[in-house]
């Protein structure tokens, strides 16, 4: 744990330039809990860059943690090659663009040419520039789908998705020897324009990444046919223009956007949690439907790389999970392609291990090869990039994470959800032009291939005595594995960071193959599974929970018994 009055001390001086985190640091003198929170550790910066609170301290996003990060990050550039060029693009979020801004400057100042966007921008738009403009990094200034309170720093290698854990661990170094108040280079950004150093990305990069866009929908004419009505909302963040470019463009003309989330806000003031995932960020767009009987409502999160849905089923509107609008969309895409001729000879489609089981069986019946990854959309950008490096690239069909994140096509490495929303309204469309809803196709894939259901639960520990407790669990849990979940044996477990698999029935090891991460898992019988990790943004325990059946409620019944179960473990 960090030295806490010294640290205190520290930025007491160090801020006074700085009226708003200095003021802010006096207002918390004598607060030792306060004090605590905010210095008892530094931000981390790791494959998913940095993110946290907004503040000062040094467990807070500032405008000095992140001329840290792009100091050692800069470090790290000019260490690995001779000249070097970074992308930047950030979101709606409050201070986004102050600290793009402030990252391009420390770059500029250490010769490092930065193209930026001149306005906020989708963040798989900084993955097509890493590679369009061969840049050796990217930044983006986002903190997801968080709460208002939070803001983030994410790093991209030259290929366009994600630091990989040996470059953010080296970065990381860098980061570690600068000092925060001194050893932060950095220039006036007007002077840093007329040397050359930044320059904004322009439009016509812009266009080529719609036009890339447009070129994925398989029945491109169902849209000018089809009466689908449509209700979208960016949560107040960056999909507004992109999304609704593209979408008209396609041809999709009954489109109403959301009044209320419909320009950028960082306060999100009708969605404190901007996550497509939760229904309460379809109230707004849902309260329309009494005026507009939408066929499908669409929602971006603040830095549109994932999109949630709600579709009419009947008289009532059913929100689907990234579970399952993965597994239509891996199904449609199949289906269809084999029936236009278009479908590769080798298909191959990679999600999360985490994602449903579901999307197994439909690979199988359609001869595709399937990958499973750990979480974190970086995996599946490294497969992408290995069948490039095979001249393999056209055998890519889609890549996704059920947490609401898909790519179609390899115009970016990372979670695009501008591609993702005009092939869910394609999918809506066709489907239509057929008398079905997409919650009726779902139900036709239940049907042929069985019942799956995937239950999310998330268990905060927030602050220093959240942070060790969280370690704790993990630790114990790894040390003393369940025998047995909600009644069911437990047949194998498994510790992703000793890379091993345990049969509990005959004590034989097998290893895992994927990279070593603090990952627990447990097979249970007729296909029930859990799996228990940190996430890597927020301070929570995620517990993944998949329930099969002979049917729906048989499925759900068993998911459900064995969530309480994992409730009792980590309580």
């Amino acid at each position: 744990m960090n030295n806490v009055k010294e640290l205190y001390a520290q930025w007491l001086k160090g801020t006074e330039g700085n009226e708003e985190l200095h003021g802010e640091l006096l207002a918390v003198s004598g607060n030792d809990d306060e004090i605590l929170d905010r210095f008892y550790r530094n931000l981390e910066f790791g494959t998913a860059g940095l993110r946290g609170v907004l503040g000062a301290g040094t467990n807070r996003m500032n405008i000095y943690t992140v001329g840290r990060a792009t100091q050692g990050l800069s470090d790290y550039l000019n260490g690995k090659y001779d000249s070097a060029s970074v992308a930047i693009g950030y979101d709606s979020r409050i201070k986004s663009e102050d600290f793009a801004v402030e990252s391009a400057k420390i770059l500029a100042a250490n010769g490092i040419k930065v193209y930026m966007y001149s306005r906020l921008m989708p963040t798989p738009f900084v993955s097509y520039a890493v590679m369009r403009l061969s840049c050796q990094s990217g930044i983006v200034i986002t903190a997801s789908h968080n709460p208002s309170k939070y803001n983030g720093y994410k790093c991209y290698d030259p290929r366009g998705y994600q630091m990989t854990e040996e470059a953010a661990a080296q970065t990381y170094e860098y980061i570690c020897k600068t000092d925060m108040f001194g050893g932060i280079k950095s220039m006036d950004f007007d002077e840093a324009r007329a040397k050359g150093l930044i320059e904004y990305i322009p439009d016509e990069i812009i266009e080529e990444y719609y036009d890339l866009c447009l070129s994925r929908p398989l029945h491109p004419e169902i849209a000018a046919q089809s009466d689908v009505k449509i209700i979208y909302s960016p949560l107040n963040g960056t999909g507004n223009i992109p999304v609704r470019t593209v979408l008209d463009r396609a041809g999709y003309k009954n489109i109403r956007v959301v009044p209320e989330q419909e320009l950028p806000d960082g306060t999100f003031p009708t969605c404190p949690y901007p996550n497509p995932e939760i229904r309460q960020v379809f109230e707004c767009g849902l309260e329309m439907t009494k005026e507009f009987k939408a066929d499908l409502l669409l929602a971006t999160d603040p830095d549109c790389d994932r999109v949630g849905t709600a579709v009419l089923t009947g008289d009532e509107y059913v929100l689907l999970t990234g579970n399952d609008i993965g597994a239509l969309l891996v199904n449609y895409l199949l289906s269809q392609r084999k029936a236009l001729g278009t479908l590769p000879e080798n298909p191959v489609v990679v999600k999360s291990f985490v994602s449903t089981k579901l999307v197994d069986r439909i690979c199988a019946k359609y001869g595709a090869t399937l990958v499973d990854v750990l979480t974190g959309f970086k995996y599946i950008g490294e497969v992408i990039t290995g069948l490039e490096s095979q001249g393999k690239k056209d055998d890519f069909v889609i890549g996704f994470e059920e947490s609401y994140g898909y790519l179609i096509g390899t115009h970016a490495k990372d979670k695009d959800a501008v591609a993702a929303s005009l092939m869910i309204c394609e999918m809506t469309a066709y489907y239509k032009s057929l008398g079905k809803t997409l919650a009726d196709v779902l139900e036709e894939l239940y049907e042929e291939f069985g019942f799956f259901s995937n239950k999310l639960l998330n268990f905060v520990y927030e602050g220093a005595d959240g942070m060790a407790k969280m370690a704790q669990i993990m630790s114990d849990t790894a040390a003393n594995p369940p025998e047995s979940i909600a009644g069911y044996e437990v047949l194998k477990h498994y510790n992703y960071n000793t890379s091993e698999i345990t049969d509990n029935r005959t004590g034989a090891k097998e290893a895992i193959t994927l990279p070593k991460s603090n990952v627990l898992a447990y097979e249970l019988p007729d296909g029930n599974f859990v799996i228990m990790r940190p996430s890597g943004t927020e301070p929570k325990i995620k517990i993944y929970i998949t329930g099969t059946g002979e049917s729906r409620d048989k499925a759900c019944a068993i998911a459900d018994s064995i969530g309480e179960a994992m409730k009792s473990l980590l309580k």
